[in-house]
């Protein structure tokens, strides 16, 4: 969807000196297009993975004098953008979820398709692993984060089985958890969705790296630091972050004024108008080209006003 991402920012981006945020960097490729496109802007971007920063970097050297680039979570966005001195905006993107990168890369533990240590962390330089939850949550606390992250059904059977399972040894790897979590659904659930180990995965992800708590104090913040006319992008993978970002748009897009008062005082109109009617999903080109796409939701909002 990156044509469309490009076309939603460019109007707030166009002008000389115009400053855009990609709070999801990973390897480069919106960034690129950015700065590409738009010869006169200058781009933040940010990353909680020194890896992606290292090949982005690699990748963005020809625009070195129109970028920075921060090792930080996107929720820390106010003190980024005040130690850059840059008090405001004029266009952020957000493509949510895990990278490719870190799909692909083994290691990294995000795949459930392929055997390997149980990290799942966005940035292995420090917090706890996927095993150190598996290892060391109780069954409730645990259950709670299946059901809760991954919307999954059999949370507790699932929780269960890993607390009898790593009384007799600790959780490294996840070929194992695979199998646990397989043998733990009954199966005629088994037959349909995928691998069945996808919800549990999706789950202790978003556990380990905090997401949805980042998510919900990064949207406020983007939204706060854009100059009005500055437009917000937000791409989400699956239906919890999009909850968010549908919430946080809507409510800054929304009068505070009661519906049957028959006029909007000044200061009162909506802070955002909504780009997007509901959330726009990727062409079946898209999604031929890059499978991944399939699940992506895209939502975007405008400025209109500074806040009261």
């Amino acid at each position: 969807m990156l044509e469309r991402c490009l076309a939603l920012l460019a109007p707030a981006i166009e002008r000389p000196g115009a400053v855009v945020v990609d709070a999801t960097l990973g390897l480069g490729g919106h960034s690129a297009a950015l700065l590409e496109r738009f010869p006169a802007v200058r781009l933040v971007g940010v990353d909680r993975d020194l890896a992606a920063l290292a090949l982005s970097a690699d990748r963005l050297a020809p625009f070195a004098d129109r970028t920075i680039l921060v090792h930080a979570v996107y929720d820390e966005l106010p003190r980024i953008l005040s130690e850059a001195g840059l008090p405001h905006i004029d266009g952020i993107l957000f493509d949510l979820g895990v990278s490719s990168m870190q799909l692909d890369q083994a290691e990294r533990g995000f795949a459930y398709s392929q055997d390997a240590p149980l990290d799942m962390r966005m940035d292995p330089t420090h917090g706890q692993t996927a095993a150190d939850v598996l290892n060391t949550y109780a069954a409730k606390p645990l259950a709670r984060v299946l059901s809760e992250y991954g919307e999954e059904k059999f949370a507790m059977r699932i929780a269960n089985a890993v607390v009898r399972e790593r009384a007799r040894e600790p959780f490294t790897t996840s070929a194992r958890l695979v199998d646990i979590v397989r043998s733990s659904i009954p199966a005629p659930a088994r037959r349909t969705g995928g691998n069945p180990a996808k919800r549990t995965f999706q789950a202790l992800r978003i556990e380990v790296n905090a997401e949805l708590d980042a998510l919900e104090k990064a949207l406020p913040a983007a939204i706060d630091a854009l100059n009005v006319g500055g437009r917000i992008v937000v791409m989400s993978y699956q239906s919890l972050e999009d909850r968010i970002t549908k919430r946080a748009l809507t409510a800054r897009a929304t009068s505070d004024v009661p519906v049957d008062m028959p006029f909007v005082p000044a200061g009162h109109e909506p802070e955002l108008r909504l780009l997007t009617r509901g959330s726009e999903t990727a062409t079946p080109a898209e999604i031929e080209a890059n499978p991944r796409a399939a699940s992506a939701r895209l939502r975007a909002a405008v400025r209109m006003r500074d806040a009261a």
